[in-house]
C-alpha cells in the first residue's frame, strides 16, 4: 500500500503543476492521467494477489 501512497502523490503533484503551468498543462494533466493508471493497476493487483491467496487457502 507504500506504493500506493507514492503513486497517488505523484499523480497529485502532475495536477498541481497543471494548474500552475499554463503553457504545460496539457502535458501535465497526461502524466497526472498515466499516475492515476498505475494507481488502478496497482489496486487491481493487490486484490488479484488477496484473491489467489484465498483462495489457495480455501482449497487447501
Amino acid at each position: 500500500m507504500k506504493r500506493l501512497v507514492e503513486i497517488r502523490n505523484q499523480e497529485f503533484l502532475c495536477r498541481e503543476r497543471a494548474a500552475f503551468d499554463s503553457e504545460r498543462r496539457v502535458f501535465w494533466l497526461a502524466q497526472a492521467e498515466e499516475w492515476e493508471q498505475r494507481a488502478l493497476d496497482e489496486i487491481a493487483y493487490h486484490f488479484r494477489e488477496r484473491n489467489l491467496a484465498q483462495a489457495e487457502r480455501n482449497a487447501a
